[in-house]
């Protein structure tokens, strides 16, 4: 059975610089929302209502990033999905489509310490290397962190979810 693995953890937590270690070790095509969203939307940004706009496309996105993983995954080839599934239920609506596909999910989840992240995140914006897809403000930052939903027990249990360190994936 074919596997996809889906990376979760707060923003600056490593997932981007995880999977792309990951994709290199096991010969799989990384999608990550970011890079998508900042590809085909990134110039039609409003100065307002930001969210707003930002939450419609990323819906979209991940529709669209599913039918190609999906695609792929029916072919037999493994995938790796970084979809920023921040909050308890769009992981949930997600395992459930999985689930329904009959694709094997690993779900791999990394953290740090906030401070840490945060240090992370500054320093991407700086250096545009490999994982940058767009510049994270402070705000943007803190509004996410607060946003982030840790999996609990039950469902760190039910998807049988791999920890990652992410100072040595």
């Amino acid at each position: 059975m074919t596997c996809l693995y889906l990376i979760e953890g707060p923003v600056g937590a490593g997932k981007s610089t995880f999977a792309q270690h990951l994709s290199r070790e096991i010969a799989a095509p990384h999608l990550n929302l970011d890079a998508w969203m900042a590809r085909l939307f990134r110039p039609d940004r409003p100065d307002t209502d930001v969210m707003t706009w930002y939450v419609a496309r990323k819906a979209r996105c991940i529709e669209q990033i599913w039918e190609v993983a999906n695609a792929m995954l029916d072919t037999g080839h493994p995938v790796i999905l970084e979809l920023g599934l921040i909050q308890r239920d769009s992981r949930y609506a997600f395992y459930e489509r999985v689930a329904r596909s009959g694709h094997a999910l690993q779900v791999c989840l990394l953290d740090a310490p906030i401070s840490v992240r945060h240090d992370r995140v500054r320093c991407r914006n700086l250096e545009q290397g490999s994982t940058y897809a767009m510049d994270v403000s402070d705000e943007v930052f803190e509004l996410a962190s607060a946003l982030w939903e840790a999996p609990d027990a039950a469902e760190r249990a039910a998807q049988k979810m791999v920890f990652v360190d992410a100072e040595h994936p």
